[in-house]
C-alpha cells in the first residue's frame, strides 16, 4: 500500500528543499527539556551555521533528541524558537517554529545578512579575542576523564568555553595541549586562564592538539 505523505513528512520536505545560506554566527541555545543539576546546565553557547527561514543548523557542545525543544538567540537573527529534526556529529539541525508572518520576518533578515556578511570579514588576528575556526576542541581533567567542549573564543591569555559541566574555579585542567585553570563561571560556560601567555600564531593548533 502507497504511504500517504504525512504533514510531518511534507514539512521536512519543504526544509530540505529550501535554499540555506552559510554562516558562522556566535549564539545561545536553551535545551527546554534538559534535566538540570549541579553538573548540568541548560544554557550552553554554540555556532549557528547554517540558517533558511524552515531550519538552522548548530554546532553545538551538548544535543538533546528529536523532538526537544531549543530555543536559540543571537544578535543578527533574534530568537529562534523550534525543535530538533536531525543529530548531527557535532551539533543538531533545528525546525523552526513560527507563523507565516514570522517567516517573511526572518527570510527578511536573512535576506540582510546575505547582502552584507561578504563585506564584513576582518582580520581575525587584529583582535586579542579571536573566533577559532574549529571551536570543537576537548578538556582533560587532573583524573583521566575527558569531555569535548565548545570554545567560544580564545586569546593568548585565556580561552572561554562552554561544556557538559561547569567545573569549581580553581580547577586546574587541560584544554587541548593548553594547560590553564578555571577562573570565571558565566552564563553559558566558563573561562580558563593559561598558565603561561602563548604564542597567537599556534593557538589553534594547540586547541585541537592532545593534551601531552
Amino acid at each position: 500500500m502507497q504511504k500517504i505523505p504525512s504533514q510531518a513528512d511534507n514539512d521536512i520536505a519543504i526544509v530540505e528543499r529550501e535554499l540555506r545560506i552559510l554562516v558562522s554566527i556566535a549564539a545561545r541555545y536553551t535545551l527546554t527539556d534538559w534535566c538540570e543539576s549541579q553538573r548540568y546546565r541548560r544554557k550552553f553557547a554554540c555556532r549557528l551555521i547554517a540558517i533558511s527561514k524552515f531550519e538552522t543548523t548548530l554546532f553545538a557542545p551538548v544535543s538533546g533528541k528529536v523532538g526537544d525543544r531549543v530555543i536559540t538567540s543571537c544578535d543578527e537573527f533574534g530568537i529562534l524558537d523550534g525543535s530538533i529534526m536531525r543529530i548531527l556529529d557535532r551539533g543538531f539541525v533545528v525546525r523552526i517554529a513560527a507563523t507565516e508572518s514570522g517567516r517573511r520576518k526572518l527570510a527578511a533578515r536573512i535576506e540582510g545578512y546575505e547582502k552584507i556578511k561578504n563585506y564584513d570579514l576582518v582580520d581575525r588576528r587584529s583582535h586579542k579575542r579571536i573566533i577559532p575556526i574549529n571551536p570543537s576542541s576537548t578538556l582533560f581533567f587532573g583524573d583521566g576523564t575527558q569531555m569535548d567542549c565548545f570554545v567560544i573564543d580564545i586569546s593568548t591569555s585565556g580561552v572561554a568555553v562552554s561544556a557538559n559541566a561547569q567545573p569549581e574555579i580553581g580547577t586546574p585542567l587541560a584544554i587541548g595541549s593548553l594547560v590553564g585553570r578555571v577562573v570565571r563561571h558565566f552564563d553559558d560556560g566558563f573561562a580558563i586562564k593559561f598558565i603561561r601567555e602563548e604564542d597567537i600564531d599556534d593557538l589553534e593548533q594547540k586547541l585541537v592538539a592532545p593534551a601531552a
